[in-house]
């Protein structure tokens, strides 16, 4: 049973960050600080999801093929994420 809410837990993490385009679509959302702390947010999620997703595969043992799909798609948000981040914290000086 612990295995299958790691399993839904990780695969809703997929949807998450996608949910932002949503959000984006509004004028209150393009503007400076709201759209910076938007940014950073999601960001810190696909970091947070990727690690979770490691954990729940290597430690809880939840080795099946979703898990691997999920943890590969998790891995690319989460280096995009890193990737972004960085280039707005070099942004700043």
């Amino acid at each position: 049973m612990k295995k299958k809410i790691y399993m839904t837990i990780s695969t809703l993490m997929l949807f998450i960050p996608w949910t932002i385009l949503i959000f984006r679509m509004f004028d209150w959302a393009l503007k400076t600080p709201v759209a910076q702390i938007m940014a950073c947010a999601y960001g810190a999620f696909m970091v947070f999801s990727f690690i979770f997703t490691l954990l729940a595969y290597t430690r809880s043992g939840v080795k099946n093929p979703w898990m691997q799909i999920c943890l590969v798609i998790t891995g690319v948000y989460a280096v995009g994420a890193i990737a972004l981040m960085g280039m707005m914290i070099v942004g700043l000086f």
